[in-house]
């Protein structure tokens, strides 16, 4: 397979075979964002979850939708409300009268992919029992620790605009995820195919699935193997010293943030075909890995998100940094 020059963005073409196969499969659907696919993958293949935050209706739980029925994988959707509560999410213990003894009911969140759909109209207190699942793939409820289902990864959504019954995430529960991408508002001609494709009924419930968790856990187990010089992991620790360090940001990137660079750089180069990885696959993954764990200290917009200022600050480093030859 032909290998894509340094700073070409990445096709289908580029991508290995059965990657490429697994992309094409849910742009049946999500038309016009290759890119935003690719970056989905590249997080669930970095054993990671997925944020994705923006304006109503551009298709954030489409693609989550469309992602989980990709993969052969037990499946669950959370509609997050503000009168949730934590046993919704997690499960309860009940008594069995019959067996005389009590028995824990698993929630939701006992699945390999769940999708948490608006996670920030939730309260805190909710928001918080996903903190543990997230980090260690577990569950403690009453004294007892449940492990959850392999792979495991949550797919959540938020409208960053709207502010009436909604609970912003705490910087630690959005530093759980490893990406935050934005779909944005398709070209005119994205959009007139998804109103033709739609018309005819054609949504994420009609694709099939295209790999299984073996498959999956197999894939995920050989990123893990792709190597990164040691040039490359001082070329990234650098760029995360810079953004505890840098007069425009008031919190900096943590160790937790870093490891999740270095397994989205070696997920990219994986599904490049590659065994090693390249500058490139740290600068491209600088933004949608680390955006949403600083926080600089003005540029606020009108909705009290700093998108455009944390990207700003970001491109404005990996200026700064020099890259190893």
């Amino acid at each position: 397979m032909e290998k894509p020059q340094c700073g070409e963005p990445m096709t289908v073409t580029s991508m290995r075979p059965e990657v490429a196969k697994l992309q094409e499969n849910i742009e049946k659907v999500i038309k016009g964002k290759s890119d935003i696919v690719r970056n989905s993958l590249i997080c669930v293949l970095g054993r990671g979850h997925l944020l994705l935050e923006d304006v109503p209706g551009v298709g954030k739980t489409t693609l989550a939708h469309c992602l989980a029925r990709s993969l052969n994988l037990s499946f669950s959707r959370i509609q997050f409300t503000s009168d949730m509560l934590p046993s919704d999410i997690l499960g309860v213990t009940l008594y069995d009268q019959v067996r005389r003894e009590f028995e824990f009911k698993p929630g939701p969140l006992f699945a390999n992919v769940v999708v948490a759909d608006e996670i920030n109209r939730t309260t805190p207190k909710t928001q918080s029992a996903l903190l543990e699942a997230m980090n260690s793939a577990q569950v403690s409820v009453e004294k007892q620790t449940f492990d959850l289902p392999r792979p495991f990864m949550v797919l959540a959504t938020q409208n960053p605009i709207e502010f009436h019954g909604t609970f912003p995430l705490p910087k630690s529960q959005m530093d759980r995820f490893m990406m935050r991408l934005h779909i944005g508002y398709p070209e005119l001609q994205d959009e007139l195919t998804v109103l033709r494709v739609q018309r005819g009924g054609f949504g994420p419930e009609s694709l099939e699935p295209v790999i299984g968790a073996e498959d999956m856990i197999r894939w995920q187990n050989d990123v893990e193997t792709v190597q990164m010089a040691d040039s490359l992991l001082d070329y990234l620790g650098r760029i995360v010293r810079e953004t505890r360090e840098s007069p425009q940001i008031v919190l900096g990137v943590s160790t937790r943030g870093a490891l999740s660079l270095r397994r989205a750089a070696q997920a990219r180069a994986w599904i490049e075909g590659r065994d090693y990885c390249v500058p490139d696959d740290i600068k491209e993954m600088v933004v949608p890995v680390l955006a949403h764990r600083i926080l600089v200290r003005e540029g606020y917009d009108t909705a009290g998100f700093q998108h455009e200022q944390e990207t700003r600050v970001l491109k404005h480093i990996l200026t700064q940094v020099e890259v190893p030859l």
